[in-house]
């Protein structure tokens, strides 16, 4: 199901400026969304070379969170929870969790979490006043940068219990070059958490590498 699309330009604040948080910067430049990142370390050159680049503010993640209406969580799992504790409180605004939890276990990669709960269930217990999606874990870095050159557009799921939020959460992912489609409520994160690996299964270990997303075709 398509949501219904709610658009306005927004503060988004990128929590995070690795490998995701960069790529979601890049891939919003051309946008009419004002971006700022949030960084521990705001004096690191690299992270003063991507703000530069994408014409982003830069600001320690308390800061940057509190000034935006939308916040992009985009650490590694296995610092999250500290993460979004130390960004204060988020009532009231809408958080994209585009994390998945991720560990080695008998050293392979895989989700550390499945079938009762989910990351996407977890987080938005840690932020019960805040407007949870779940979304954007389900391709790599470099399609989120950059999917203009993709013969059918790149199917991007939702999961929240918050409608609204999930209607302008569709508006900058289409922002992103992304089909959005509403996968239901916070639940469905249990879904889109493995689905989110079976791209990585093919990408980092069947070969298929990192430029390829999944995308919906309709059968004419």
């Amino acid at each position: 199901m398509v949501p219904r699309r709610e658009y306005r330009a927004m503060k988004i604040a990128i929590i995070g400026t690795g490998n995701v948080g960069s790529a979601l910067a890049r891939g919003l430049k051309k946008s009419s969304h004002t971006v700022v990142l949030g960084a521990r370390d705001i004096t690191n050159k690299a992270t003063q070379d991507l703000a530069a680049d994408v014409g982003a503010e830069l600001a320690s993640p308390a800061e940057a969170a509190k000034s935006a209406e939308l916040v992009v969580l985009a650490v590694p799992w296995n610092v999250a929870e500290a993460a979004i504790k130390a960004l204060g409180d988020l009532s009231g605004k809408i958080v994209i969790d585009c994390m998945n939890p991720l560990g080695m276990i008998g050293g392979v990669l895989e989700l550390t979490l499945g079938h009762t709960t989910s990351g996407g269930e977890i987080v938005a217990n840690w932020l019960p006043g805040a407007r949870v999606v779940k979304t954007l874990n389900q391709v790599g870095a470099e399609i989120m940068a950059n999917n203009v050159s993709m013969p059918h557009r790149p199917v991007m799921f939702m999961a929240s219990d918050d409608t609204q939020a999930k209607a302008i959460v569709a508006t900058m992912l289409t922002d992103l070059g992304f089909e959005p489609l509403d996968a239901g409520d916070i639940r469905k994160s249990r879904l889109l958490e493995p689905f989110g690996m079976v791209w990585i299964n093919q990408a980092l270990l069947r070969g298929r590498g990192r430029t390829w997303a999944f995308a919906a075709v309709d059968r004419k």
